[in-house]
């Protein structure tokens, strides 16, 4: 009974990983705008919320350059450096220096819609534990209020 239970346990682990898991991993949310402006209030949301843009990669002209059509698609590096010393700054954190900086993409669906997506900094800062978490907490937090007066709720 007792090795019947603990493998109908993992199963739902996996199970739960596989399906459930991913999904939560993202945060996605259809945008207030069309897919420009959605680009223009991001650009000035970050500005104004003192946080930095240092680069912004336009992943349709990229795939235009290659052959391929796709709808509108950009991806935007996104960065408070009072938040991020603390990773760089302290070499128990560093290896979070792989999700640096903060993400946020700004695509088109086939609906026509503007969708606004960027990784669940919240959920991912659990993951980590101590000091991790409140630094990681802060950059969700930071990011998402960049967002909130883009995306509908």
């Amino acid at each position: 009974m007792f090795l019947a239970g603990l493998f109908s346990g993992f199963v739902l682990i996996g199970l739960f990983l596989v399906f459930v898991f991913p999904r939560l991993m993202f945060s996605v949310n259809e945008s207030k705008y069309d897919f420009n402006e959605t680009v223009e209030k991001l650009t000035e949301s970050t500005k104004s919320n003192n946080w930095k843009m240092p680069h912004e990669y336009d992943l349709q002209q990229i795939m235009t350059n290659n052959g391929f059509t796709v709808r509108p698609v950009k991806v935007f590096s996104i960065c408070k450096p009072d938040i991020a010393v603390r990773i760089l700054g302290n070499d128990k954190h560093r290896q979070i220096s792989a999700l640096m900086p903060c993400r946020v993409a700004v695509y088109e669906k086939a609906d026509g819609k503007t969708y606004v997506s960027r990784m669940n900094a919240e959920l991912f800062a659990r993951l980590l534990g101590g000091e991790a978490t409140a630094i990681m907490s802060d950059a969700g937090e930071g990011s998402e209020n960049i967002l909130k007066a883009l995306v509908k709720k």
